[in-house]
């Protein structure tokens, strides 16, 4: 069943009105026709179970079936600060962070980043790498979709980070799984979650000073050096599984 996402405006008592560049993508890319079922979240993480009943020239309506289709975000939000990466590793992160149920994507500049961008390729990232979490947050059949902020300071970053409850640092210099065993475990629903993952180069070590005076967990990953993207993949899913295990208790 495909996903699509609405405002709240487009959703009436009975009927949901699709409009935009979806409307394109329903009649000439998926070719659907009256009838067929699809999956629609509003930005708040509601959805709606609906059957197409008309497509017109630029609107599809849909008879809602069902309100309370099933919530696919996990209960805790997840906030990932994920340095600048060289080439198109930022998208690869974007798109897998989003399958991986995380709720906002920071970028984030530090010191040994490779990537230096000005504010207006800054921006034009930005609209791009929303636009990779719009489309996983379709393909992954998500009730939200993920936030990709405007590129932060390792200053501003830090600062929004210590809104949430729990702050991880993976550090590969930071050796044993003790600490990444306990952060794990301490875990508790509807705990918002911090990670920040750092760039190709490292943490500079004045970096991980200020870390260490926002008294953030600092965890290891392996005995193994990853790579910036499979850092933050790695995490996420290690988070992910213990989140999902909780909600089944």
């Amino acid at each position: 069943m495909y996903q699509f996402f609405v405002d709240d405006a487009q959703i009436g008592k009975e009927f949901i009105t699709i409009i935009g560049s979806d409307v394109n993508h329903i009649k000439n890319v998926l070719r659907m026709k009256p009838g067929e079922k699809i999956r629609v979240s509003n930005q708040k993480g509601q959805d709606y179970f609906c059957s197409i009943i008309e497509l017109g020239d630029d609107f599809v309506q849909a008879d809602i079936l069902d309100s309370e289709a099933a919530n696919t975000e996990l209960s805790s939000k997840i906030y990932l600060f994920q340095a600048l990466p060289k080439g198109d590793r930022m998208e690869t992160v974007i798109q897998k962070a989003v399958e991986l149920g995380v709720h906002e994507i920071i970028p984030v500049a530090m010191k040994y980043c490779v990537v230096k961008l000005d504010a207006k390729k800054a921006e034009n990232k930005r609209k791009r790498w929303q636009a990779i979490a719009e489309s996983a947050a379709k393909q992954s059949k998500r009730s939200l979709i993920p936030v990709v902020h405007e590129v932060m300071s390792f200053k501003e970053a830090l600062s929004y980070a210590k809104e949430c409850k729990v702050n991880l640092v993976p550090y590969e210099n930071e050796r044993g799984m003790e600490a990444t065993k306990e952060a794990v475990l301490e875990l508790k629903k509807d705990d918002t979650i911090s990670v920040m993952i750092g760039p190709e180069g490292g943490f500079s070590e004045e970096e991980i000073e200020l870390v260490k005076e926002e008294n953030m967990k600092i965890i290891s990953l392996g005995k193994r050096i990853l790579r910036t993207d499979t850092a933050a993949i790695a995490t996420l899913s290690m988070l992910m599984l213990q989140l999902e295990m909780l909600e089944q208790k």
